[in-house]
């Protein structure tokens, strides 16, 4: 049994301890992410707004089913919500850009990879939808394709919460 004094698990724990202490420091600082356009998304930015991050890829018929939900969410002023969409698994930025253009997605998109999804969260399948509330605190995750209904259900929920 190895015990913390023990030569070989000490530099095992304290890596893992120092991984951990990154990771919770990454989430409580946000995120900064460049778009296709090269404008910058920081989560600070959006203060005051709900932040819809969405993971996606362009050959996933799941996320392809979700974006007309997702344009309609950014588009639809009265939720006070942004979407942000982080296209993985991708050839190139063309790609990416031509397949977003063709289905009129007019919310930012991010050319993400593994260190872009670690400022956000774990990706245990496409799509994965992380949800902030306008203080800034991610406050729901979804593995798997979204509505916007359930968005905006959630949001008014949450919003009736915080308004008590």
């Amino acid at each position: 049994m190895q015990t913390l004094q023990s030569g070989r698990f000490y530099p095992i724990w304290l890596a893992g301890l120092l991984l951990a202490l990154a990771a919770s420091l990454a989430q409580a600082g946000g995120f900064r992410l460049t778009d296709t356009e090269g404008k910058i998304h920081s989560l600070e930015g959006y203060k005051g707004k709900w932040v819809l991050v969405n993971f996606w890829a362009t050959w996933c018929p799941p996320c392809q089913e979700e974006i007309p939900d997702l344009i309609a969410l950014h588009d639809d002023k009265k939720n006070n919500l942004v979407v942000i969409g982080i296209a993985m698994d991708y050839r190139n930025a063309k790609q990416v850009t031509d397949f977003a253009d063709g289905l009129l997605v007019d919310y930012p998109i991010v050319l993400g990879n593994a260190q872009v999804a670690s400022t956000i969260g774990p990706i245990e399948g496409l799509p994965t939808t992380y949800l902030y509330n306008p203080d800034g605190k991610m406050v729901a995750r979804q593995v798997g394709a979204i509505t916007r209904e359930a968005v905006e259900g959630f949001i008014a929920k949450k919003g009736a919460r915080t308004q008590k």
